[in-house]
């Protein structure tokens, strides 16, 4: 059985980032990096349909360690693709990755004090084992989508496009188009099909805040005119967070303010072409669900044109031609896109245990955001949901790395968060958006107080995580 130092599971962002963490800081150490899809980049590969890109800027969602370069910051999954196949080159990581490589199956030893990872291939099923497991296959399953239970459904008679496996040959030129949700894929959608379609409808049952900004950062740009490549990328990943922190509070402190933002930067926009407080005025307040990002104003400028409408209702059932609502109104189209959400997957469905026994995932309590209690030598990179997920994904892979270091150093095979004998538990996420709540026995709990408390803060992560003590207290070290 091959052995190696550390097994990372995953080829998209988080993996390759964590491949190049160990490259720099330890180069001398052997890591493999398993991917069960034929090619890198995760989401960013996976999802095809037209017009998906970023929803968080590149300055930010871009690795600490390597500079964005491309003009645009709201950038296209090509372009993204592009930045993760040339920082896996620079850093050498392209040669460390197995595709075709699917973990079913990982189990800590504790008489070996190894993991024991379970592999499928071409060539059969075999094994490897690990030193340190760091997973980084997101949160999503990739496999499944989420699909309300629409009455009628099996009625429908037109085209369903399914944006999780979007078919690569749809036409949708010249057709009517109704596109069910009004999350991040649906305000993607929407101005990206618009154009081609006959016309595109955007059908939500309720509204989503919006906010809206370039797609190209003029300061970033400027900056980068003044200063070398890696100072000005810093400058303008500083002036993101800094900005992104402050709004994010604000909107926890007073939400009034900010919904009277977001409403009327929304009625700016859009004029008197759409009901801006139907359409656009949300019944919860901001961040409690995830704020959506428009560039250049995409969204709002093909509703002004006409060329795509906006729906509020719900829907009652599905008819041969399209939805009947339950207003009494009704949508046909050639082409019906729901775009109504993911399910949630801890680890990617891989079946993992200690010692035999599988973990109650429901009931694993989540260490720093990384690791969990009563678990040896395993970190999975969960990014932030308020922020970039490569903020997160940077502080967790260098912490590994400086972990195993301090590990090599004082001779230590294993480290073991110690679970405390009482403590008060809530949800992983706190956001009230349905693919989370639907989620939630399916994920890692939290802690209410630290380590065990996951802030949300990438200020306050970097000052325990990327300068913390390893030996705090609750690290146990073998």
């Amino acid at each position: 059985m091959e052995h190696v130092d550390v097994i990372i599971i995953g080829a998209g962002i988080s993996g390759i980032g964590a491949g190049c963490h160990l490259t720099m800081k330890s180069p001398e150490r052997s890591f493999a990096i398993l991917e069960g899809r034929e090619t890198l980049g995760g989401t960013w590969d996976l999802f095809k349909y037209p017009g998906i890109r970023s929803d968080s800027d590149m300055y930010t969602f871009g690795y600490a360690f390597r500079p964005w370069t491309e003009g645009k910051d709201i950038a296209s999954a090509e372009s993204i693709i592009r930045y993760l196949k040339q920082t896996s080159e620079e850093y050498g990581v392209d040669k460390k990755i197995r595709y075709g490589h699917q973990v079913t199956k990982v189990n800590w030893s504790t008489p070996d004090k190894h993991w024991v990872v379970d592999i499928t291939n071409e060539t059969g099923h075999f094994q490897m084992s690990c030193r340190f497991l760091l997973t980084c296959t997101g949160y999503y399953d990739y496999k499944n989508s989420y699909l309300p239970k629409f009455d009628g459904y099996e009625a429908y008679q037109g085209t369903i496009a399914v944006p999780q496996f979007w078919p690569e040959d749809l036409d949708y030129k010249d057709k009517t188009v109704l596109v069910i949700g009004s999350g991040a894929t649906a305000i993607t959608l929407v101005p990206s099909m618009a154009g081609e379609t006959k016309h595109i409808t955007m059908l939500q049952r309720s509204p989503s805040y919006i906010f809206t900004r370039p797609a190209k950062d003029k300061i970033a740009n400027v900056l980068r005119k003044i200063f070398p490549s890696m100072m000005a990328y810093r400058l303008a990943r500083a002036k993101n967070v800094l900005l992104n922190i402050y709004s994010f509070n604000k909107a926890r402190t007073k939400p009034k303010k900010i919904r009277e933002f977001l409403r009327n930067m929304a009625k700016q926009e859009l004029g008197d072409s759409v009901d801006v407080d139907v359409h656009f005025n949300p019944s919860y307040d901001p961040w409690d669900q995830r704020v959506c990002l428009v560039p250049d104003s995409d969204l709002f400028n093909v509703l002004k044109d006409g060329s795509a409408s906006i729906v509020t209702d719900h829907i009652d059932h599905f008819t041969k031609t399209g939805v009947k609502l339950k207003s009494g109104g009704a949508l046909d189209a050639d082409i019906v896109v729901p775009a109504t959400g993911l399910n949630l997957q801890f680890l990617g469905g891989i079946k993992a245990s200690v010692d035999g026994k599988p973990m109650d995932v429901k009931n694993m309590l989540n260490y720093r955001g990384m690791m969990f209690g009563g678990v040896p030598n395993l970190a999975a990179v969960f990014g932030y949901t308020n922020a970039s997920w490569t903020l997160k994904a940077d502080l967790t892979c260098g912490y590994v790395a400086r972990l195993l270091i301090y590990m090599d150093k004082h001779g230590y095979v294993s480290a073991t968060p110690t679970l405390p004998e009482t403590i008060n538990t809530e949800p992983l996420v706190n956001l009230q958006s349905g693919y989370f709540l639907r989620s939630l026995d399916t994920l890692p709990k939290q802690g209410t107080e630290t380590p065990w408390r996951n802030p949300e803060n990438y200020l306050k992560d970097f000052k325990t995580i990327r300068w913390g003590k390893f030996n705090d207290g609750v690290m146990a070290f073998e």
